[in-house]
């Protein structure tokens, strides 16, 4: 099944066919709630090395699917918020400056550099589609442009 495929579906049993189900009679909760679960990523720091520091003020989560088309880039930015991405399709290259440059493929999760410049890269030839789930607060960007390195 495609990614994005995957992803709605879930998002459809989570929101639509789990709660009608838990209102069957003859349904009974889990025996675990953890052996439901399939781990994505735990971590408290940002994938070069910074500790996660959430935003002060009324939290405001944003998910989107961000897409790079071939040969595109996102720019030179940096997050200000904690973001967890995973990417769904395609290939995304990312460059760090002086922390270095990273790959990622479908299926890896990773919390990203929060006051870091870095821009990511589609070098492939098809999109490149990931999820991204910001947690932000009301009036802080969840990117803003940012220099990269001289």
């Amino acid at each position: 099944m495609a990614p994005v495929k995957r992803i709605a579906l879930l998002v459809f049993t989570a929101l639509v066919a789990t709660p009608l189900a838990a209102r069957a009679e003859d349904a009974k909760p889990p025996a675990s709630y953890e052996s439901l679960l399939t781990p994505l990523l735990a971590t408290g720091q940002t994938i070069i090395g910074e500790t996660i520091v959430y935003p002060s003020g009324t939290p405001k989560v944003t998910a989107a699917i961000v897409t790079v088309p071939p040969g595109k880039e996102t720019g030179w930015h940096t997050h200000q918020v904690p973001l967890f991405a995973e990417i769904l399709e395609g290939e995304l290259t990312v460059d760090y400056g002086s922390k270095g440059v990273k790959t990622y493929k479908v299926g890896d999760s990773l919390l990203e550099a929060m006051n870091w410049p870095h821009n990511g890269m589609n070098k492939g030839a098809v999109p490149v589609k990931l999820l991204a789930v910001y947690m932000g607060a009301e009036g802080i960007a969840n990117a803003t442009p940012a220099k990269g390195p001289e």
